[in-house]
């Protein structure tokens, strides 16, 4: 499975991969429990991980992909904290990760969302897919 196949859908927690699009939405199934359900576009927006990125400093944005492959490589020395950890520490977590983000534009919920789908993905094996399709 591809990075661009993953996607994350607004209103619905998790992640999701693309199974058809009918008219007025997409029928998607959960990468969680593998349960599809119709999520109308007039409700939902759907954005592929590919195309996500956190801002920086210098105006521009570091994708997902190379975050989640710099969380994989300082995972033994510099393991990603639990999603309900306090601020402090998911700042001072992203500042190891990607020193130069943007301290306005990144928010704790941002944070934790990206932890949530680093820590899911790793725990479906789904970067060795990742690694395997590239």
């Amino acid at each position: 499975m591809k990075l661009s196949e993953i996607i994350a859908v607004t209103g619905l927690s998790g992640l999701y991969k693309v199974v058809t699009e009918r008219k007025g939405g997409l029928i998607v199934e959960s990468l969680a429990d593998g349960k599809r359900r119709f999520a109308p576009q007039r409700k939902h927006q759907f954005a592929p991980l590919e195309s996500m990125a956190m801002y920086t400093n210098d105006g521009d944005a570091e994708p997902l992909k190379k975050l989640f492959d710099r969380m994989n490589e300082q995972a033994e020395d510099n393991p990603a904290p639990a999603t309900n950890a306090s601020k402090d520490v998911l700042f001072e977590y992203i500042e190891d990760v990607l020193p130069n983000y943007d301290k306005e534009q990144v928010h704790s919920s941002d944070i934790k969302r990206l932890l949530k789908w680093y820590h899911f993905m790793k725990d479906n094996d789904l970067f060795a897919d990742l690694s395997e399709e590239e």
